[in-house]
């Protein structure tokens, strides 16, 4: 049976990169869990970490993390939907912001509730995804700062997101210059300007990230290590705190260029035949995880001399040539899921999750 494994060393060693990193800038910060789909086994690794303030786009991973660090701050980053708004209310001390409307609806239910709920207002910066273009940004401010039971803590951005728009010391400048015209406009202070993301560190390292921007919600980086900016590693950081492994449930040498009139597959489209493979035969090894599980391509085998074919909706199907490792039925075979392979394993219940130190 597959399962995914989480090293807790190496989850350890990158979280004190990133304290000592935020620590030494004097910047705030709170650890993204989404990726981790609510799965209590591995959310209580991260609560364990010691930080007090995480970050998700789902109510019901919010509501597990305060089952497991009730005195932690949970932020909902996205827009609420407003038929979550009582929900979004009662597990999210914060929530990202960007309709009006939203806003209102979340006061009239942190009213009703008798709770305070704390707005960050996301600010347009030109990935084209959420947020209020910055010039009817005074004026959105201004509908919202005296709403009841509604604290505004912060401007926000998020680049890279969809058009991999990334940022830029004029971007985040452009960001602080918004909340210090709110703040000198309405004399109100405004904790945050949280612009920072994991692709936003390697401006931090650079010593380029602009002073104002005092906050960062860090995910991917935590997990794998990632500089989005070359698509390496951060320096000094690790890519391994999580591993597949699959079982092997079939293993025969078979021609590799299949036989017959060929059509689509269950996944609608036509696999390529390599000329190369015409006449070959190899081994082949059926695995037992598949497209239900997490898309072929979010995965590098960690074994060498070996290749992934192609997977139907509940099996993995890969080349071992000779087998040089003389797997067989039964054995396992190992792989370096990436952020999206991983959020797909975690979000399919087939897969077994396991910490390891």
């Amino acid at each position: 049976m597959a399962f995914l494994e989480l090293y807790r060393h190496t989850l350890r060693h990158n979280h004190r990169y990133l304290q000592n990193l935020f620590h030494k800038h004097h910047v705030e910060w709170g650890i993204v869990t989404k990726v981790l789909c609510g799965n209590e086994t591995f959310l209580r690794e991260v609560v364990a970490l010691g930080e007090k303030e995480f970050h998700d786009t789902r109510i019901s991973n919010l509501k597990m993390l305060k089952k497991l660090a009730p005195e932690a701050q949970t932020v909902y980053i996205k827009p609420p939907a407003k038929r979550a708004i009582p929900n979004v209310v009662r597990y999210a001390d914060v929530s990202f912001n960007s309709d009006l409307g939203t806003i209102r609806a979340l006061s009239a239910e942190a009213v009703k509730q008798g709770r305070p709920h704390k707005v960050i207002i996301m600010v347009e910066m030109g990935d084209l995804r959420e947020g209020v273009m910055g010039d009817h940004l005074v004026e959105f401010y201004a509908q919202v700062f005296r709403l009841p039971h509604i604290e505004i803590v912060g401007l926000g951005t998020n680049l890279n997101c969809l058009n991999g728009i990334m940022p830029t010391q004029d971007k985040l400048i452009q960001l602080g210059l918004y909340k210090q015209l709110i703040e000198a406009k309405f004399n109100k202070r405004i904790p945050w300007a949280t612009g920072g993301t994991t692709v936003t560190i390697p401006l931090l390292l650079k010593k380029q990230l602009p002073k104002g921007i005092n906050h960062f919600r860090v995910g991917e980086a935590l997990y794998f290590g990632k500089d989005l900016f070359t698509d390496g590693l951060i320096k000094g950081m690790r890519d391994g705190v999580f591993k597949l492994h699959a079982e092997v449930i079939e293993l025969h040498e078979k021609p590799m260029a299949p036989i017959g009139e060929q059509g689509t597959n269950v996944a609608g489209h036509t696999p390529h035949i390599r000329e190369s493979d015409r006449g070959r035969t190899a081994f082949r090894a059926i695995l037992d995880i598949g497209l239900l599980d997490v898309n072929p391509k979010d995965l590098e085998p960690l074994a060498k001399d070996v290749e992934i074919i192609e997977a139907s909706s509940d099996m993995l199907v890969l080349d071992l040539g000779t087998n040089p490792h003389g797997l067989r039925v039964g054995d396992l075979v190992p792989f370096q899921p990436n952020y999206m392979g991983v959020l797909g394993l975690m979000n399919s219940n087939y897969i077994d999750k396991v910490v390891r130190d």
